[in-house]
């Protein structure tokens, strides 16, 4: 499944690109739905599904102690990027 998230204004100037495919550390902001307006840095993603979590984005359980709540993809924007990743930092920087 194809899924990507978009790029923060500043992100976007930057790197000429609007949408990136979101990683493990990547920081982000929730644009849309119950958390929007929370900033954190992104602990899970599944491509399958095409949702991240969050950190600091739970809810409590029934039986006591908190889950992840998932966050469609779509509905973040990153605000910085992880760019350990060699293969993802050049790719960053060829002009589409």
């Amino acid at each position: 499944m194809r899924f990507g998230s978009r790029l923060s204004a500043e992100l976007r100037g930057k790197h000429s690109k609007r949408s990136v495919r979101p990683r493990v550390g990547d920081s982000v902001r929730i644009v849309r739905g119950e958390f929007k307006g929370i900033e954190g840095k992104i602990t899970k993603v599944d491509s399958f599904t095409g949702v991240v979590n969050v950190e600091g984005v739970t809810h409590e359980k029934l039986k006591g102690g908190t889950a992840p709540v998932p966050i469609r993809s779509s509905n973040v924007v990153v605000t910085a990027l992880v760019l350990e990743d060699k293969l993802r930092k050049r790719r960053l920087e060829v002009p589409a």
